[in-house]
């Protein structure tokens, strides 16, 4: 193994990382499975890297809106990975992906094999219908699962508010409790869409990009770029959405993600393996420092990532000063705002290491996608920074989850 793979920080490494073109739901995408949106990633993943098959310990995948089974089975069979390949799908919501990519590490990191395919994946055009059988055997539909139960808290006003609220409602009690104006919402998501166009005109994705066919098969055309950042939004246009939720509210849908349809995945390998991709010599990959996820209140769920934050930093002694790359993903403009707030983010400082070429605010929110999305966008970024740069993945879920993930910067 060479030297400088032996002093490399103990965990295992991030050492590529793709994802499919991001579009909204409904459009260039809506034809294709939520498998077939993982398995080009996949095969992808492989062929890029030129990593043994038979290294490959398992497929970890995270989905949150798709109609069960094993996804990351069927994406690995689809790929035409070996059969030995058994396949995991785990549901943490919107951090699914997220927890795919640390759970991959883990598994590295544990001994449980010597190189992982990790991401997550989310057909939100093709998510099933979701219905409840009733005592009288009719069936009750219903748009999303509960996330948590009755009885769990009051508004500020001492009235009790909604336990287990839909996202945008819970948007706009992190904005207003947090005291995030409309103005710095409507300004974050202008950043967002500006940020996104500019990466996409000077070629920054097109390394990460992983064309789908539109069809999902052989007669259908190439998607190839991100469909969701507008280049007519300007501030005016923005000024004039109303609020989307609550009456008088701050969040609209200008300053809010859309859904999107998309897939991202990234190969976890131990530093031994690692060592044997000599195509990767000279890259930079996520050598993986740690972890955590936590819970808060349900209806404040936009501040979990934050809370996650804190606990992972303060656990590593890292200040957030440290960090020269952070993703979080950009559900909705008030609770990046009221998370950045909290952990002292603000300014020149969040302006250099935030989502520096956009986030889901103009790309799009794929669920279940979103988490793995970062590590590859950090990935990317990576290969920009000095060795040895602190990069942080951090996402809310529903139900009152935060998730982050902290890597450094190291060259093969």
């Amino acid at each position: 193994m060479p030297e400088r793979l032996r002093s490399l920080p103990g965990g295992p490494l991030v050492v590529e990382g793709l994802r499919t073109p991001i579009v909204r739901a409904g459009t260039l995408l809506r034809g294709v499975p939520v498998h077939g949106l993982l398995a080009p990633v996949l095969r992808a993943l492989v062929d890029r890297t030129g990593v043994d098959e038979s290294l490959l310990a398992d497929v970890v995948v995270g989905n949150a809106a798709g109609g069960g089974g094993n996804l990351a089975r069927l994406a690995a069979l689809t790929a035409e990975l070996p059969e030995a390949l058994p396949g995991l799908t785990v549901d943490r919501q919107c951090g699914s992906g997220l927890d795919a990519v640390i759970l991959a590490c883990r598994l590295a990191q544990a001994g449980a094999g010597e190189a992982f395919l990790a991401g997550g994946a989310e057909s939100i055009s093709t998510a099933p219908v979701r219905g409840r059988r009733q005592p009288d055997g009719s069936v009750e539909f219903y748009r999303r699962a509960q996330h948590a139960p009755a009885g769990l808290g009051v508004g500020p006003d001492g009235e009790p508010e909604a336990d287990d609220p839909e996202m945008g409602y819970a948007a706009e009690t992190v904005a207003r409790e947090a005291g995030i104006s409309r103005e710095r919402q409507d300004a974050l998501a202008l950043r967002s869409h500006a940020r996104a166009l500019a990466a996409a005109a000077s070629g920054t994705f097109d390394g990460e990009l992983v064309p789908v066919r539109a069809g999902g098969d052989s007669q259908g055309s190439w998607v190839r770029a991100d469909n969701g950042p507008r280049p007519k939004l300007d501030g005016r246009i923005l000024e004039r959405f109303p609020a989307a939720f609550v009456d008088g509210g701050t969040v609209t849908a200008g300053n809010s993600c859309f859904d999107a349809d998309g897939a991202a995945g990234v190969l976890v390998a131990t530093r031994e393996a690692a060592a044997g991709l000599v195509d990767l010599l000279g890259r930079a990959t996520l050598a993986f420092l740690g972890a955590e996820t936590v819970g808060v209140d349900p209806r404040m769920l936009g501040l979990g990532a934050a809370a996650a934050v804190e606990k992972l930093l303060a656990g590593a002694g890292i200040a957030i000063g440290d960090l020269r790359a952070v993703e979080f993903n950009e559900a909705f403009a008030g609770q990046v705002l009221a998370c950045t707030d909290r952990l002292g983010l603000r300014g020149a400082s969040l302006d250099a290491v935030l989502n520096t070429e956009g986030g889901a605010l103009a790309l799009g929110h794929a669920y279940g996608a979103s988490g793995a999305v970062s590590v590859v966008r950090l990935l990317a970024r990576a290969q920009s920074l000095p060795e040895g740069s602190l990069c942080l993945a951090m996402i809310s879920s529903a139900g009152g989850i935060g998730t982050a993930a902290l890597f450094e910067s190291v060259r093969l």
